[in-house]
């Protein structure tokens, strides 16, 4: 049975392989301009850096060099129930210098068509066993980012040996250059 997850709080994950599942509702006639939301994953070092440029997994660049983490693909438009976009996890493949797994959501051209989070409904982050498709943990964003073109939906970090997820919910203006810069 899932576990659903209030913000800040934090579950272990006891699947080597596992899939994030991530998804939102936009709200387009808002801005008369369809929304593309991107996920984007950072991988970091014990400093909270990227482990090397390549370690940034997005759209423009899909698995991470130790094939530990692969994005599924871009969805351009958000339409439909369920996950918008996929990230794949393989820890058994990790590197050894990787301590933090970064799960952001931004807005693609936000500023150019006047788009932010409040816009945005019913986002979710959900964590499934890769093997047996069971949901291990879901955390649902509540709050009203109306100023905010990226989120940080949650972190995925080792702890003694052991890996847990974090539900964050934290969102940023700048939108993706903002986290480039906070982890480059």
């Amino acid at each position: 049975m899932a576990i659903n997850l209030q913000k800040g709080q934090r579950e272990n994950i006891n699947a080597p392989k596992f899939t994030i599942g991530l998804g939102w509702d936009t709200n387009s006639s808002s801005t008369g301009s369809a929304f593309d939301l991107d996920a984007s994953i950072f991988i970091l070092n014990d400093q909270k850096k990227l482990v090397s440029d390549e370690n940034f997994v997005f759209y423009n660049n899909l698995v991470s060099p130790d094939g530990a983490v692969e994005h599924t693909g871009d969805n351009l438009t958000g339409d439909g129930d369920g996950d918008d976009e996929q990230v794949k996890i393989d820890l058994t493949k990790i590197d050894s210098k990787v301590s933090e797994i970064c799960i952001v959501v931004t807005i693609h051209e936000a500023e150019t068509r006047r788009q932010n989070f409040g816009q945005v409904r019913n986002s979710f982050i959900r964590i499934f066993d890769a093997v047996t498709n069971e949901v291990i943990l879901k955390y649902e964003l509540e709050e009203d980012f109306s100023i905010e073109t990226a989120v940080e939906f949650g972190r995925i970090y080792k702890r003694e040996n052991q890996w847990k997820f974090e539900a964050v919910g934290v969102g940023m203006k700048g939108g993706l250059q903002d986290y480039l810069n906070k982890y480059q």
